[in-house]
């Protein structure tokens, strides 16, 4: 039917037919696919990384292993394998494989995969893996489309995101979904893929050498992703075959991904000295020295998303209230990123780089937090005054709560003199406002309000 999304079958068990499918692909596509998608593994003792989702008696080796069905949310970045676990779901269990794109398909085309998975279980008792890549793009109707088939068990869902599923994923489908936290590929982890498929016969089937100069580059430049790695392998792989070379070295990885090799060891200390080194300038206030090692990081192929999100960070713990603005500005920086990608967003990060390494800079807000949660800890929490407490259900009254509450757009100034700590923190000062940039008039605002709050006189003994 026109209106029935695209089949990806593969081949089930032991390499046979799936039922229901229209068999496995041939030899000669297969020859003919991407490196990425020739070395997907085939069950889950062939996947890289997740140890926590292939260890035994996990829940997805249960659904895999005893054929459950059972419809999963599996929550990770880019290249860690979701597209992959959809596929070993469907093959291991003998089921069909049907993939929707939230990014080109609309309720109809959902509905359609369903009504059509129902056809298949009615008509031959073949269960379907329906496989939706990307299901945060989905709109809530989308979504909501989801949930006959899921409900009713036509389907055995699959979904996959590389967003938080409890903000992106509606509340009636993550209920009814087991959520699979992926973790990032390590570099190891990725040195292992390339090594796999520069050896299977599925990939280059030993043709080549691979250099550890070349292999370290190309790790480096996956960013922790297997299949951006496999991309540039094959890559490499296509130039080096063109010089008529078995020899994958470095100047042909570097050829091949037309980009430098820049030394910075992402699985050693020279990783984590640029990182550091990049953070302590902008704290520093020295812009020069931040953009050079921007500029290698960058270079070296760090995941621009990774960089974007220090500065986040950085934006809170050392700028502070010193510039309000810092944080909005380097959030709308990991937003643009997120959106246009490389090479446009090195101008981006660039642009955040400057503006939070020049900001006035306090750690006010830090040491303050931090000062908080060491006295919750260290048991200083108190019950909460009676005149704060919620008063409104039955019986609040009669226990006192709310009585003596000021509200305090009652009070001058918005402000009114009122104890809002427990007894046990009722005297202590958390923050404690700097001078510098925009936390001075903070800091003068603060001690007006702070006066007013404790009452005259009252103060002298915070600790």
């Amino acid at each position: 039917m026109d209106d029935e999304p695209q089949l990806f079958d593969t081949p089930g068990p032991a390499g046979t037919a799936r039922a229901g499918g229209p068999g496995s692909l041939s030899d000669a596509v297969h020859a003919s696919a991407p490196l990425a998608v020739r070395m997907r593994p085939r069950d889950l003792d062939e996947l890289v990384g997740q140890e926590h989702l292939r260890a035994p008696g996990s829940p997805l080796r249960q659904l895999v292993d005893g054929g459950r069905s059972l419809s999963i949310l599996l929550w990770g970045p880019p290249g860690t394998g979701k597209t992959t676990i959809a596929s070993i779901v469907s093959r291991q269990t003998g089921r069909r494989f049907v993939e929707v794109s939230a990014v080109s398909a609309g309720v109809k085309e959902v509905r359609a995969a369903i009504d059509a998975a129902r056809r298949e279980l009615v008509a031959t008792g073949n269960e379907t893996v329906l496989f939706v890549d990307e299901v945060h793009r989905f709109s809530k109707a989308q979504q909501d489309a989801l949930l006959p088939g899921v409900e009713n068990r036509w389907v055995s869902l699959v979904a996959a995101t590389t967003e938080n599923p409890s903000f992106s994923v509606v509340s009636p489908l993550l209920s009814r979904s087991l959520l699979l936290r992926l973790q990032p590929l390590t570099d190891a982890d990725i040195a292992a893929v390339l090594d796999h498929a520069v050896a299977d016969e599925r990939g280059l089937g030993a043709e080549f050498d691979l250099e550890d100069d070349a292999r370290a580059h190309l790790v480096r430049l996956a960013g922790g992703d297997a299949r951006r790695s496999l991309t540039y392998l094959e890559a490499a792989a296509g130039a080096a075959r063109a010089q008529g070379s078995s020899v994958i070295d470095l100047a042909t990885a570097e050829t091949a991904a037309d980009q430098a090799a820049v030394r910075y060891d992402r699985d050693g200390d020279q990783h984590y000295d640029v990182v550091s080194a990049f953070i302590k300038s902008v704290r520093g206030s020295d812009a020069d020295a931040a953009l050079h090692y921007l500029a290698r990081m960058l270079e070296a192929g760090e995941d621009p998303r990774f960089v974007a999100r220090r500065l986040m960070i950085l934006a809170s713990e050392d700028i502070g209230l010193a510039d309000p603005a810092a944080l909005p500005l380097a959030v709308a920086a990991a937003q643009t990123v997120q959106l246009i990608g490389m090479p446009e967003a090195k101008l981006t990060l660039a642009h955040a780089t400057i503006a939070l390494a020049v900001a006035p800079k306090s750690n006010a807000v830090t040491t303050a937090i931090g000062a908080a949660i060491s006295d919750v800890r260290a048991g200083r929490i108190g019950t909460v005054p009676p005149h704060l407490r919620d008063a409104h259900y039955p019986g609040a009254e009669r226990l006192g709560h709310g009585q003596g509450y000021v509200y305090s757009h009652d009070a001058p100034f918005g402000v009114a003199e009122q104890q809002y700590a427990p007894d046990v923190v009722a005297d202590a000062r958390y923050y404690r406002p700097t001078e510098l940039g925009a936390e001075a008039g903070v800091k003068q605002r603060w001690e007006r309000i702070r006066g007013i709050i404790r009452g005259a006189g009252r103060g002298s003994g915070d600790r």
